[in-house]
């Protein structure tokens, strides 16, 4: 296991495997920033938006989509580390208070992000999830969540995983998915992780169709079988990893991001991006088909 050098974030999140430019990125909330790691050489970069970031995820058509403070929007890069950002969709239910958080495509294409209510000591159930593709934007599919996570998807597709990783739930659910019509339904619980260290942040999927969970608060990473029994617990460094991904060539190594610990701002990890490998591969991230 080995940390990114240079990079600390105070809320890191959403990592992605861009496999047509061999780089991971990722972003921290609060500073509005887009990481980039470029796998070949180690480098890394930053770019700074005019709102949150919470999530990304890359576009076929080049650049990324990103849910954000204020809506879904189409981003663009710019040499100078500026952020250009269309917004293509809000739903009327994003009130003040309110941003995107955990957001991924499915196998489909279809971009998928939740929201929720900043203030998390409030525990407000006002998060919603919403698909956007081609047609536009979904109403809410999913409703009455306080903080929205663990978006990801099964190796064929057919099933939707969603977390809720608020303190007060704590739980992950698996949806049937119809993958035509890009509709979840039949949702039970997977995971009380009442029963486990930590919170049910971000997540990733493997090629065997087992679901990597981000122990927040846990220190680890949880791995559940299809039908919720834990089969695997990576320890790590930092007491709030936040979220896996899987990329590389071979698919065979995960970027874990990470929180900084409230009172450990100057521990050397704190907001650290870790780099491990399981031992197992992921599946293909589907870059946003418009």
């Amino acid at each position: 296991m080995e940390s990114v050098r240079g990079v600390s974030c105070a809320v890191g999140e959403s990592p992605v495997w861009h496999a047509e430019e061999q780089a991971w990125y990722w972003v921290d909330i609060p500073a509005r920033r887009i990481w980039r790691l470029d796998h070949a050489s180690g480098a890394t970069r930053h770019w700074t938006a005019a709102e949150m970031v919470a999530c990304i995820a890359p576009r076929a058509a080049g650049g990324l989509i990103a849910g954000m403070e204020t809506g879904i929007f189409a981003v663009d890069l710019q040499d100078d580390g500026t952020v250009r950002a269309e917004r293509l969709a809000a739903p009327p239910e994003l009130a003040p208070g309110m941003r995107f958080n955990d957001g991924r495509t499915d196998r489909q294409g279809r971009f998928w992000s939740g929201t929720m209510w900043m203030d998390m000591a409030a525990a407000l159930p006002l998060g919603r999830l919403y698909r956007y593709d081609g047609a536009g934007l979904s109403a809410p599919l999913v409703s009455g969540l306080v903080t929205q996570n663990g978006l990801a998807w099964s190796p064929d597709g057919r099933t939707m995983y969603l977390s809720d990783s608020h303190p007060t739930r704590r739980r992950v659910w698996t949806f049937d998915y119809d993958v035509d019509a890009g509709v979840p339904h039949n949702r039970r619980l997977l995971v009380d992780m009442a029963a486990y260290a930590g919170r049910p942040d971000g997540a990733a999927m493997d090629s065997d169709g087992c679901y990597w969970v981000a122990g927040n608060d846990g220190a680890s990473l949880l791995r559940f079988t299809p039908v919720g029994k834990l089969d695997r617990e990576l320890k790590l460094p930092v007491a709030k990893p936040s979220m896996p991904c899987f990329g590389g060539p071979d698919l065979d190594t995960l970027l874990i991001t990470s929180i900084v610990q409230p009172g450990h701002e100057d521990d050397a990890l704190a907001g650290a991006v870790l780099l491990v490998r399981p031992g197992v591969a992921g599946v293909p991230e589907i870059a946003f088909a418009g």
